[in-house]
């Protein structure tokens, strides 16, 4: 199977799971990627049963809208149901690494309202410690000089990605070379930059469930 076709076969795994779980007042989280693009591609067909919708990206609204999917802002709905995103990286605690579409801080601030954090990957993004994929920062861009500095402080080799900025405006640094051994830990430590936004290790809140897509079919893995 190609990547493509994991990433299809786990989109339709996450909407087989999280149909029972959708009733009059359910409100969907939507993540942002090409798998999440596949997940909403899969939402269509049972848009009729949708109430509501929150995406963590304007590009995820948009595709959500031109299936005549609802789409609502955070601050108008209580509470998310459940909440569906792909993942960079995933650890054996769904500790996770995102951002690689530079929505981390929207993605991070849904994850956070959502009852349910569903991860949708493929077998190639689990590894046994993050770091190996390049750890996004988001910065407002008069402190992307002091940041970076303070992320080599860190251990990390800081590159500015080029010609990108969030929906949030602002930039991202993503962090070369650097190893994860503890995500709760360099998730806080990293905020506590002045000038960062926030980074892409979701390890406060991690996911929930993570289905994987494997050659050998999908494979469901909880949080300990």
């Amino acid at each position: 199977m190609t990547q493509d076709d994991l990433k299809k076969a786990v989109a339709r795994a996450a909407l087989d799971y999280i149909k029972p779980k959708i009733e009059n007042d359910s409100v969907i989280g939507i993540g942002t990627g090409s798998t999440a693009n596949y997940f909403i591609d899969y939402l269509a067909e049972i848009k009729s049963h949708i109430n509501a919708t929150v995406a963590s990206s304007e590009a995820s609204a948009d595709r959500l809208r031109k299936h005549g999917i609802p789409v609502f802002e955070l601050t108008s709905v209580n509470e998310i149901t459940v909440y569906v995103d792909g993942a960079d990286e995933s650890d054996p605690n769904l500790a996770l690494i995102k951002g690689g579409g530079a929505a981390l801080t929207r993605e991070k601030i849904v994850a956070a309202s959502a009852r349910e954090f569903v991860c949708i990957a493929d077998e190639s993004k689990c590894v046994a410690q993050l770091g190996n994929f390049p750890l996004p920062v988001e910065v407002i861009p008069m402190a992307r000089s002091f940041v970076a500095r303070e992320l080599v402080k860190m251990g990390g080799d800081p590159v500015y990605r080029e010609g990108v900025v969030t929906d949030n405006g602002n930039i991202i640094i993503d962090v070369f070379n650097f190893m994860i051994p503890n995500p709760i830990e360099t998730e806080q430590h990293i905020n506590n930059i002045t000038g960062v936004v926030t980074n892409g290790i979701f390890a406060q809140r991690p996911a929930d469930i993570l289905l994987v897509a494997t050659s050998e079919g999908i494979k469901t893995l909880h949080k300990a």
